[in-house]
């Protein structure tokens, strides 16, 4: 990346500008945080350097502990986390938080849930911030027009101790949308696309800025949900420049800001877009009209089709490299080229993760399952995305509605998005899932996944098979 005073400037380039502590080399800068999330998971061991160095965390009150990933999500009351290893993460991030003195959600808070749920809900996220966490969903931060990133753990320690980020500069890309999306189709659908089309290495090295009509179209949680997979096509990053959507969605959560630091950030967020003659190293273009539901067939987010067509065929070649990607995911999959997903029978329906489980997609979730039941022999899980997303859904009338159905209606969580709590599916098990990935034993040992909307997962939870939700349509 590039940038000469006084010339016009890419979005990114100004995020990486304003927070530009000092520019160590050609490209790589000292990069300050605004804010630092941490889980359970990728924490620990850069507690442990910290201590050991006898350091304590440089801004307590720019960091934060979230419990999401290993706790489970059995619709108690009290949650109490029996597994010892899990249970040991948690007392121990719990632990850590109290001696740095930063805030933590843990088990039982009111507002525990997905770290990439919960802040933005609770007014935590704001236009122009750089957000890093040692998550790679972190992109999900893109939506509000912030630089969000995951980060490893030797990283977590390092900004623990200075709130600042040793950070290689990406390049630029830039994806228009033109058009607006079809009736049966979400975000998650148009990034399934992306993805299937540009590859899952597609962005790799890049930071992306997505705009055209069918992004500014899109709703916040619309939105994030592109942005939170941008990653699965290798982004760096992912970024939709703040417009009236935007602060629409930040005055609502941030009752702090009013006044005198309303407008002061508002005019400061007005700057916040890609000026018109700014340059990018990479520009791609798609039309949302063209967008169907998509499913993902193989074991990988961008081995995915629309509902309507059928798995690839094979290059001819034997000695090609992507026959041989194809070949195992199939071999995986149990599928074979040429056969569509349309019909396929699932076990398991799981809605939820960082990626949709919030309270519009558990709207959507709704309009399909009103007035129609869980298909016999298929379990269906919703575990939405944070305690305000479940109280929201309960006080709509919508958790009732699933539970009629025969959904399990959960306890906010990570849950089978990575099964690294009881969440997980048994061998053989085909899933339908609204998570982010597909990877070969992602939600369990030999379980399948098949990415989707929710939906689409709503679709196929009544049908007990994946099903074009277009077909069914929202009950009145």
């Amino acid at each position: 990346m590039t940038e000469l005073p006084g010339t016009a400037k890419t979005l990114y380039q100004k995020l990486v500008e304003t927070h530009t502590v000092a520019r160590l080399d050609a490209q790589n800068v000292l990069l300050y945080a605004d804010l630092h999330i941490m889980n359970e998971y990728t924490s620990p061991q850069a507690f442990a350097a910290l201590t050991h160095a006898g350091r304590k965390a440089a801004q307590p009150g720019q960091n934060l502990g979230v419990v999401d990933h290993i706790i489970p999500t059995h619709p108690l009351a009290i949650r109490t986390i029996t597994e010892p290893h899990s249970a040991l993460q948690a007392s121990n991030l719990k632990r850590n938080c109290d001696f740095h003195d930063i805030p933590l959600f843990d088990t039982n808070d009111r507002y525990q849930g997905i770290e990439h749920v919960i802040a933005p809900e609770l007014g935590m996220v704001r236009p122009g911030m750089v957000i890093l966490c040692g998550d790679s969903h972190t992109t999900t931060y893109g939506a509000f027009g912030a630089l969000g990133f995951g980060i490893g753990t030797s990283e977590v320690e390092h900004v623990l101790a200075t709130q600042t980020l040793v950070y290689r500069l990406a390049l630029d890309m830039r994806i228009h949308v033109a058009g607006r999306l079809p009736t049966g189709t979400t975000a998650k659908d148009l990034i399934l696309l992306i993805i299937g089309q540009i590859g899952a290495q597609g962005a790799r090295g890049y930071v992306v800025e997505f705009c055209g009509e069918a992004i500014s179209s899109l709703s916040m949680e619309a939105r994030m949900t592109l942005c939170n997979m941008a990653v699965e096509a290798g982004a760096r990053g992912a970024l939709i420049a703040p417009d009236a959507t935007t602060i629409t969605y930040v005055k609502a959560h941030c009752p702090d800001l009013v006044g005198d630091m309303l407008a002061m950030a508002q005019t400061d967020w007005a700057d916040l877009h890609s000026d018109k003659d700014a340059c990018f190293d990479l520009e791609l273009h798609f039309d949302a009209n063209e967008v169907e539901p998509y499913v993902t067939w193989g074991t990988s987010p961008d081995q995915a089709i629309p509902i309507t067509a059928r798995i690839p065929q094979m290059p001819a070649d034997s000695g090609n490299a992507l026959r041989h990607t194809m070949e195992r995911a199939l071999h995986y999959t149990r599928l074979h080229a040429g056969d569509g997903v349309e019909g396929l029978p699932v076990d398991v329906v799981f809605i939820g993760s960082c990626t949709n489980a919030r309270i519009e997609d558990l709207r959507a979730v709704a309009a399909i399952v009103k007035g129609r039941y869980v298909a016999p022999a298929v379990r269906a899980m919703i575990v939405p995305g944070s305690g305000e997303v479940r109280r929201q859904a309960e006080a709509e009338g919508l958790a009732q509605l699933f539970i009629d159905a025969g959904f399990e209606w959960r306890q906010p969580g990570c849950s089978m998005c990575l099964a690294m709590n009881d969440d997980v599916l048994s061998p053989g098990q085909r899933c339908a899932s609204t998570t982010n990935r597909n990877f070969e034993g992602r939600q369990g040992r030999g379980a399948i996944t098949h990415l989707m909307s929710p939906a689409m997962a709503a679709a196929a939870a009544v049908t007990g098979r994946i099903t074009d939700v277009r077909k069914l349509g929202a009950q009145a």
